[in-house]
């Protein structure tokens, strides 16, 4: 950590921030500029990715390493960059159709190589650059533009995704909740390995209020449950909401005379089967949309072993030499 004293105007760039009024996307922009000012890091060694839609303007608004890149291949332009300069902080940047349909198989082995960089993924569960389509994580039965009858897709839930391709830390966040959000991405950078967030977005214009149930600042307190390591499940405006394991299963109860703090579950961000089972729950009013750092797990990073690959290989048989390579073996010359 290089303890650079910014602010959060110092990583705004000069260029105009064109979303729509109103989009959650401005507030996660604040965020991440807070949170890398919480960071310390230096202006220049930072890198946002970003592939195709609305989220992935992002790196243009960022007074920062930036590269607009082709749908759904952020994460391997990502890779690279972090390969050839491990110092960096890179920044991932992607939507819901973006990272999840066209770049879905580029995101599962993002999460399974653990790369020390991090994943932000905008899911407001609609294609809002092309006009509203359905994505991959709308809901069955959503009627839009190509789906005027209902879609017939199963919603796909990316923390399930991300846990079952060996991802090493996951959160979720909302982008009505700016304190929180600038909580899991400063823990994220700090995080040595993958990182992957879920921002839960508001389209206004193709998709709004797709998150209002446990978005709305007015209810959420109801209706979302921040999870802190080593502390009891406890949610609701009043406190007076927790959960237990009951069996196999998660329980939401009301403490009182029935039951205490004490039968509630403590968060523990290493237990990968809880996180499963936590945002496997995770389907409001039934279950509160649990937010926060969900799992975290240390693993060696990607980079690392690569590193220590190529220090052994050269040891061995030495620095080598391109053109010596380049002729061995068979050769042949095409007329």
């Amino acid at each position: 950590m290089s303890e650079a004293c910014y602010t959060r105007k110092d990583l705004c760039s000069d260029q105009e921030v064109k979303w729509c009024p109103g989009c959650g996307d401005y507030v996660i922009l604040a965020s991440l500029q807070q949170a890398i000012v919480n960071t310390g890091k230096k202006k220049e060694d930072i890198v946002c990715v970003s592939g195709i839609g609305c989220s992935s303007r992002l790196p243009y608004y960022m007074d920062t390493y930036g590269f607009h890149t082709i749908h759904g291949r952020a994460p391997s332009i990502a890779s690279g960059v972090k390969l050839s300069n491990p110092n960096l902080s890179v920044w991932v940047i992607t939507g819901d159709g973006d990272g999840l349909s066209i770049g879905g198989n580029h995101f599962i082995h993002a999460m399974r190589r653990n790369i020390n960089m991090n994943v932000l993924l905008f899911n407001n569960q609609i294609y809002g650059l092309t006009k509203g389509q359905y994505s991959p994580t709308s809901e069955q039965g959503k009627v839009t533009k190509s789906s005027p009858y209902g879609s017939l897709d199963r919603t796909f839930r990316p923390g399930i995704l991300a846990l079952g391709s060996g991802c090493t830390f996951l959160a979720k966040a909302l982008d009505s909740d700016p304190k929180g959000m600038t909580e899991v991405m400063t823990a994220a950078d700090l995080h040595r390995g993958t990182s992957f967030i879920e921002v839960y977005q508001n389209c206004v214009i193709f998709n709004d209020k797709a998150h209002d149930h446990y978005a709305n600042r007015a209810t959420r307190a109801d209706t979302t449950l921040m999870v802190e390591h080593g502390k009891p499940m406890i949610f609701g405006k009043e406190k007076n909401k927790g959960v237990r394991l009951n069996g196999l299963k998660l329980e939401v109860v009301e403490l009182g005379d029935k039951y205490q703090e004490s039968d509630l579950l403590v968060h523990d961000k290493h237990n990968e089967a809880l996180a499963h089972m936590l945002v496997d729950a995770s389907h409001p009013p039934h279950f509160p949309m649990v937010l926060g750092v969900l799992y975290q797990k240390e693993l060696e990073t990607y980079e690392f072993m690569m590193e220590e690959q190529l220090k052994a290989v050269k040891a061995k048989k030495g620095d080598g030499n391109f053109k010596e390579l380049l002729y061995s073996g068979e050769t042949w010359s095409v007329k």
